[in-house]
């Protein structure tokens, strides 16, 4: 289905389904974001980064306007409903100092794989357990979604936008599984190796086989 969305271009990809935070300073864009808060309507946030054009973006609505600063610049917090493919990019909306454009609006599916999502979970609990990471919360199998630590696992801007066409969340599990399977093992042999390095010049207590 093809919709006009006012547009704020930003170097990121949204996921439908997630909660962002951002920090509004931009007078175009804190116009549109009160635009957006008095109509109730929701906005586009296509991906822009290192000069490439706007291609594809998440659909977001505005939770709430958490802080207004003295400058004007607002506290923003918004929640991804969708994604979309851009048709048509127009820099000015109807008189307004924001861009929008013609967007198409993609297919996205939430019902998750259990056993996919366990085996996804097991491995990021081993990854953040190695880099001792401890303020990502990792949910259990039936309440976890791939959205909640898309951007804390080290995917590239390009695998960030090959996710998010992915149109099913047990499609994005797989993906996320094949990505940790091949990550978990790096990090164990990153560490086997910064351990062995620290053992330089170190009396080694090894025990001799039977033999």
């Amino acid at each position: 289905m093809k919709v006009e969305l006012p547009l704020f271009p930003l170097n990121l990809v949204v996921f439908p389904g997630e909660e962002l935070r951002l920090h509004i300073f931009e007078p175009r864009y804190k116009q549109l974001i009160h635009d957006v808060n008095d109509s109730g309507d929701t906005f586009g946030i296509p991906i822009y980064f290192d000069g490439n054009g706007m291609k594809y973006g998440g659909e977001v609505t505005l939770t709430h306007i958490a802080k207004v600063h003295v400058g004007g610049e607002m506290d923003i917090v918004v929640h991804g409903i969708g994604w979309f493919e851009v048709v048509h990019y127009q820099p000015i909306h109807h008189g307004k100092l924001y861009p929008s454009g013609i967007v198409e609006k993609q297919p996205w599916e939430t019902e998750s794989d259990i056993a996919l999502a366990n085996k996804v979970t097991i491995l990021l609990v081993e990854l953040y357990s190695m880099m001792k990471i401890t303020n990502v919360e990792v949910k259990d199998p039936m309440h976890f979604r791939t959205w909640q630590v898309i951007h804390k696992i080290g995917l590239s801007r390009e695998q960030e936008i090959e996710m998010l066409t992915l149109p099913s969340e047990t499609q994005k599990l797989d993906y996320m599984f094949e990505y940790l399977s091949m990550l978990v093992p790096t990090i164990h042999r990153t560490e086997s190796i910064r351990k062995r390095a620290e053992l330089n010049g170190h009396y080694q207590h090894i025990i001799p086989p039977e033999v």
